[in-house]
């Protein structure tokens, strides 16, 4: 399906990627730019996992504690789709080395500041300059890398949504239980954002701003994607607390989000010069459907990490070191597993789609296993499903990049970035939303299911009060497991159902390992 716009013939988009030969300096500073994306994903992470004990020395009630999470991920939402758009007019060795130098000295300060409405800023403020960072590693990707090698350079990229946020759960509870200092938890970018900035100062050629840019900028689509993405993360992440649509706020947040959000997707298809592409999205079936089905693969893979931790936190009392292993599981493998589908994939016998399917098929077998789990379950019994996630991802998450930017053409590749990018952020936000609301709503009904039945017993059959709030206590925590379990089962359904749709994606052979080097044609400055 075509579709034609004013916007068609346009210019070349910003951030359009310029050859240069690939060397071992180029590879260094590449490396810089996978360090920052990976301290982004981390911050994130671990600032929620760390949360309560956050909130305990700052003071901090349940509700005042939650919206620094909610500031965080909604500064990176908003943060993705301008990103290219600000690399290209400052360049983007220069705009890495700004986003990365104001995150880490927004770390630096975050355990000084103890007023509250300061610390959201900061907070905010960090998961803009955060959400800034992780756009350009896939750009840095698709315009550094030669097509030969270029999807070893994209199984990195999978690295941000498979390896950090599974790391995440060690590195809180070393900061928290082992050397039990809360700072650290915002201190921990300072090494990996010093690091990064060395490496990709050397590493990364210099390019000259195009500060003429700002003369063609869609600013009235910026400003309703700005508002409309940070109503909704707002919506979504405060919906539970607020008792969802009872509640007024989040009605406004989630109606005048999607509006503003539809507005801004009307601006970006008819400006010439768009920070995204929507019609890329119709114009070629492997984005369109590979970047639907990523919204949702999101979803199927927290039951990785979500799912677990919530049943060893809820029913063991774990702390995040003692959920660090079912974290490793799935996340330590994952360099070598991600550059080993990134070599098969380059077979020429090797159907993506397969790969990919196949992929999606282990994370639904893993989560068939889990809906056995019982109240005895800990960390022995959720090593095969975790072992099996860990493949499953990296086959899933590799091959899915392969087919998506495989039929990008080079002056698409800024707008494609910007997009899978915002889709990321937004996945992980809906995905964690939808599981947490399936999971509450199937423990109110087994709750009431198995309360009903207490209640019916103590009619019958005379109990101490004792025993009958042992009995009670005992209902609770089932309805706890058999959530748990539904969820899983939720999951495996629909990891089953996104199969047809990734068979339904072109077939993308593998590229020709031979083919010669990009000539150097850029201007250095």
């Amino acid at each position: 399906m075509t579709s034609k716009s004013p916007g068609a013939n346009a210019s070349p988009p910003p951030g359009a990627p310029v050859p240069v030969p690939f060397t071992f300096r180029l590879l260094i500073g590449f490396v810089g730019i996978v360090i920052s994306a990976m301290m982004a994903g981390l911050a994130d992470r671990v600032g929620g996992l760390a949360l309560t004990d956050i909130r305990g020395v700052l003071g901090l009630g349940h509700d005042e504690g939650s919206w620094l999470n909610t500031v965080y991920v909604t500064g990176e939402l908003i943060a993705m789709p301008f990103s290219i758009w600000l690399s290209t007019v400052l360049s983007l060795r220069r705009f890495h080395m700004l986003m990365t130098g104001l995150f880490i000295l927004i770390s630096l300060v975050i355990p000084w500041i103890t007023n509250f409405p300061a610390l959201l800023v900061l907070r905010s403020l960090q998961g803009v300059s955060g959400g800034m960072l992780i756009p350009i590693l896939m750009l840095s990707a698709l315009r550094y890398f030669p097509l030969p090698i270029r999807l070893y350079g994209m199984s990195l990229y999978a690295l941000t949504a498979t390896f950090s946020p599974n790391l995440g759960f060690w590195m809180a509870g070393k900061w928290l239980d082992i050397i039990c200092d809360w700072r650290l938890v915002y201190w921990q970018n300072l090494p990996m954002g010093l690091l990064s900035m060395a490496l990709v100062f050397w590493g990364i050629p210099k390019t000259q701003p195009q500060p003429g840019r700002l003369r063609q900028t869609d600013w009235a689509g910026m400003v309703f994607g700005a508002i409309g993405l940070a109503m909704i993360a707002v919506g979504l992440e405060q919906g539970e607390r607020l008792d969802w649509w009872h509640s007024d706020l989040i009605c406004w947040l989630m109606g005048g989000g999607i509006s503003m959000t539809l507005a801004f997707l009307i601006c970006q298809w008819y400006h010439p010069l768009p920070f995204i592409r929507p019609q890329l999205l119709l114009e070629k079936r492997n984005l369109g459907v590979g970047f639907s089905v990523f919204v949702f693969l999101l979803m199927v893979m927290s039951s990785g990490s979500m799912l677990p931790a919530m049943h060893l936190t809820g029913i063991w009392g774990f702390r995040s070191l003692q959920n660090a292993p079912i974290g490793l599981l799935v996340g330590l493998p994952q360099p070598v597993l991600s550059l080993a589908v990134a070599l098969l994939l380059y077979q020429k016998w090797a159907d993506a789609r397969i790969v990919m399917a196949a992929g999606i098929g282990l994370i639904a077998v893993a989560c068939l296993l889990c809906t056995r789990i019982t109240f005895s379950w800990i960390v022995d019994q959720l090593m095969l499903p975790q072992l099996l996630q860990s493949v499953g991802q990296a086959m899933a998450v590799v091959s899915l990049l392969f087919l998506t930017t495989s039929v990008v053409k080079p002056l698409e590749g800024p707008f494609v970035s910007g997009t899978i990018n915002t889709l990321r952020a937004f996945g992980v936000i809906f995905g964690s939303t939808v599981v947490e609301r399936a999971f509450v709503l199937r423990e109110h009904f087994h709750s009431e299911m198995l309360v009903d039945r207490v209640g019916q017993m103590a009619g019958s059959i005379p109990l101490p009060v004792d025993k009958l709030a042992a009995l009670t206590a005992s209902t609770r925590y089932q309805a706890f497991v058999l959530a748990n379990a539904d969820t899983y089962l939720m999951l495996a359904v629909l990891a089953l159902l996104l199969i047809p749709f990734v068979l339904y994606l072109d077939y993308i052979p593998a590229p020709d390992r031979n083919l010669p080097a990009p000539i150097n044609t850029s201007n250095k400055g």
